[in-house]
């Protein structure tokens, strides 16, 4: 036994350095590697969790501000750690990419492996067959002459038969000797399954990069009676690919003629609620063709030359007319509101930025049904039209809207602007209802509500990949399934001849992996065989069966 002192003299034991070629040959084996892919398919789920529970920039950039706004502190970290814009953020993109290499790297070699492995025979057949999980041994017997009712290569050619019609992929070896004996092999289909379950993971990978790359997508308003054309300067925001070309927009036209929406007035507790909403349009594929007239509904998008057309918003537009304080009109025309509730109570915002001497602002609501209370607030009751008002305020002063930054229409800058109208003022505030002027204090100038219009949220989608997400898609269920229910099995047989003349066939199967069905797969070979040669009676497995 070595002593204490002999062990602190023993050497330590150094690891071999690896050269920088075998450093990367190593993490190339690990990124490869199933366990590797699965990680990373895993970690790309939990990555795009931020996405829904954070507003994305490309879909709702208003959202994203005011969510900046509202969360002062948290918003800009979470900013900066492109909370807002997952799916495009670099660490996104870094896995996207990590899985995509770790499925190529593991889908090739094992292909490889696949088609070697169809090519090849089956495995050898094993000396003693009794050691296999499923057994056991058929006799034939003697016919009535008493010579053997078969050889052992006759025998055996027959049972290649047998093992084909159940399936099997079989080789007959040893065929001229004592001991001949036939290996089979079925469930090719589970291992193809799996290559073709990650190989269409790829194509998913790829079909949503292309769509990533070349495909678009907008959102546009459009007020009853008015149109869109489907060019960069007519959406509302856009978000183009990365390699996207504005030469490929389909050059399509919409007009919305009409927009109608179903309230429930039948039940007590949903009475109010919308149940359809139904917009008539004018659609125009291209300028040779005809215009045509199609409707639009929520998850009813309108298809024209690979784009789609969804609706995903309402609400009203309420038609006014501005005059300035020289009496002349400085804006006429609908004015789209943003609900805010289930009754349509809307915050609207109006400028007229044409006004003289001064520029004119409004801010307020507007109130589809409008109802007073006790302390004489108005307030929404209905969603529909039953009695329409605008409350408002109004400003003038500069705009701002000519400095070259950037402004909502939603919102109304009142930082160097001068209130005119308000409750806490003595003017009031303003109290609209259709066909009222009000005049402003001051001179100023006048606002008429002139009538209501509805107006539609629409998001203009192009996705040259979806088809082939689809599909890829498909195909990566399909490979599950056949992996799932597919079992690899094999099988051998070996034919001898007894002491006492008569034929011993012994039997074997072994299944890759747990396969629960392999005890039932071993009784239908063992049917199989008994038919064969007519056999009536069974024994169990592992015991011998005499046969006739």
């Amino acid at each position: 036994m070595p002593t204490d002192l002999a062990r602190d003299q023993e050497p330590d034991v150094t690891l071999p350095r690896l050269s920088p070629g075998e450093m990367l040959r190593w993490v190339w084996r690990q990124l490869t590697s199933m366990r590797t892919a699965l990680q990373l398919l895993l970690l790309l789920s939990v990555a795009s969790v931020p996405g829904s529970l954070f507003p994305q920039r490309p879909a709702n950039p208003a959202v994203v501000t005011q969510y900046l706004k509202d969360n002062p502190d948290t918003g800009p970290w979470l900013d900066r750690l492109q909370m807002f814009d997952v799916f495009s953020s670099v660490w996104f993109s870094a896995i996207y990419l990590l899985l995509f290499t770790s499925l190529v790297g593991c889908v090739l070699p094992r292909t490889k492996a696949h088609l070697k492995a169809l090519r090849s025979a089956p495995p050898r057949t094993p000396r003693r067959l009794s050691r296999l999980p499923q057994n056991g041994t058929l006799v034939v017997s003697k016919n009535a002459a008493g010579t053997p009712a078969l050889d052992p290569g006759t025998a055996i050619k027959e049972a290649s038969v047998v093992l084909r019609k159940l399936g099997y992929r079989v080789e007959v070896r040893d065929a001229d000797t004592a001991t001949p004996s036939v290996g089979g092999e079925r469930g090719f289909a589970k291992e193809a399954g799996n290559l073709l379950f990650h190989t269409a993971l790829i194509g998913v990978l790829v079909s949503v990069a292309v769509g990533g790359m070349f495909g678009y997508r907008g959102q546009k308003l459009i007020v009853e009676g008015e149109g869109f054309t489907n060019s960069l300067i007519g959406y509302d925001s856009f978000s183009p690919g990365t390699n996207f070309n504005p030469d490929n927009l389909a050059p399509f036209a919409l007009t919305l003629e009409d927009f109608d929406v179903s309230f429930n007035r039948d039940e007590q507790d949903t009475y109010g609620q919308p149940l359809d909403f139904t917009a008539q349009m004018t659609v125009q594929a291209s300028p040779e063709e005809p215009a045509q007239e199609t409707t639009l509904k929520v998850n009813a998008p309108i298809g024209l030359d690979g784009t789609n057309v969804y609706l995903i918003g309402n609400g009203y537009a309420p038609v006014v007319e501005i005059r300035d304080g020289e009496g002349d009109i400085s804006f006429s025309g609908p004015v789209p509101s943003q609900p805010t509730d289930s009754a349509y109570t809307s915050t609207i915002v109006i400028k007229a930025p044409d006004a003289k001497p001064d520029q004119l602002g409004f801010v307020g609501f507007f109130l589809p049904t409008a109802m007073v209370d006790d302390n004489g607030l108005a307030f929404g009751s209905d969603p529909d039209p039953f009695n329409p008002r605008l409350n408002l305020n109004s400003y003038y002063g500069n705009l701002g809207l000519d400095e070259g930054t950037p402004r909502s229409v939603y919102q109304l800058d009142t930082t160097n602007l001068t209130q005119l109208n308000g409750r806490d003022l003595d003017a009031g505030g303003i109290v609209l209802e259709p066909g009222q002027t009000y005049d402003l204090p001051e001179g100023r100038g006048s606002i008429t509500f002139d009538g209501l219009k509805r107006f539609v949220a629409l998001d203009i989608t192009y996705d040259p990949g979806k088809i082939g997400a689809l599909v890829f898609s498909t195909l990566a269920l399909t490979g599950l399934i056949l992996s799932l229910v597919t079992a690899r099995r094999r099988v051998w047989i070996k034919a001898t001849t007894a002491a006492d003349g008569n034929l011993a066939l012994e039997y074997g199967l072994l299944a890759r992996g747990e396969d629960p069905g392999l005890t039932s797969e071993a009784a239908k070979i063992r049917t199989a065989l008994s038919s064969r040669w007519n056999v009536t009676s069974q024994l169990s497995q592992g015991q011998s069966q005499v046969m006739t």
